[in-house]
């Protein structure tokens, strides 16, 4: 279970929204660089960043910050937010040199185009799935469509979808934990092909901790995406990595 801090991006500063409100921003840091390296000396693996002004503008704005932040570290970087056409996934993939990049709204929209992605560049166009009440919501967060999270990951099984991201947005940033309704969400997708990744709604370890549970019976659910646990000092990145099975740990 690969734990993955979020870096959200608005205005080039580091922030958390809650439930996806614009109008609800904590900011965190005004350095998302510097965030980046404490992460990554805490241990760990891979950053998850979101351009928060990008899913609103529908095309990438805060570029010199996710830029600065994958030349500050090591670990590779997945980044969502605003990326619906060919030039803004090759600006990510092969200018900036992100590791993936997140569909959403164009996924569900244009999945033609999405199809082809996946076949251009394997492994590196990741499914996000932002849903509220099971199903999806695009133009970040701003809208909600009526085609249910599971069908749509259904659509692309069969082209090489390898991995999918999955945030219920009535738990993200709230601090009220993962509720039963998520983890079920969770298990059901990880029955149909490609690698998931849950996000939105840890609160203290112990929503790790069933992640982990899930986890061995449904070992397709392969890491969690953690923001506003990781900044409210909730527990640390070390904390959250010691929790996860893997070699030489207790929790394995």
């Amino acid at each position: 279970m690969e734990i993955l801090p979020a870096i959200d991006l608005r205005g080039g500063r580091c922030v958390r929204l809650r439930q996806g409100d614009y109008n609800q921003e904590t900011v965190f840091s005004d350095d998302p660089a510097a965030q980046a390296k404490q992460w990554v000396a805490g241990g760990a693996t891979r950053l998850h960043l979101v351009d928060l002004d990008g899913a609103k503008a529908g095309k990438p704005v805060n570029i010199d910050a996710i830029r600065s932040i994958v030349q500050a570290v090591d670990v590779p970087c997945q980044v969502g937010g605003g990326i619906r056409d060919d030039d803004a996934v090759k600006l990510l993939l092969n200018d900036i040199g992100v590791e993936r990049v997140i569909i959403g709204t164009q996924a569900l929209k244009q999945p033609a185009w999405y199809i082809r992605l996946l076949e251009q560049y394997p492994g590196k166009a990741v499914l996000g799935l932002d849903a509220r009440d099971g199903f999806v919501a695009t133009a970040g967060w701003l809208e909600v469509s009526h085609v249910a999270a599971t069908d749509l990951i259904r659509q692309f099984v069969d082209y090489n979808l390898q991995t999918v991201i999955y945030t219920n947005i009535a738990n993200d940033g709230m601090m009220q934990g993962i509720d039963d309704g998520t983890l079920a969400d969770l298990a059901k997708m990880s029955e149909l092909g490609p690698e998931v990744i849950a996000s939105g709604g840890v609160t203290s370890l112990k929503d790790i901790e069933r992640l982990v549970t899930i986890q061995k019976d449904h070992p397709k659910l392969v890491g969690v995406i953690v923001g506003r646990a990781l900044y409210e000092r909730a527990f640390t990145i070390e904390q959250a990595i010691a929790t996860t099975p893997r070699p030489g740990n207790a929790a394995g």
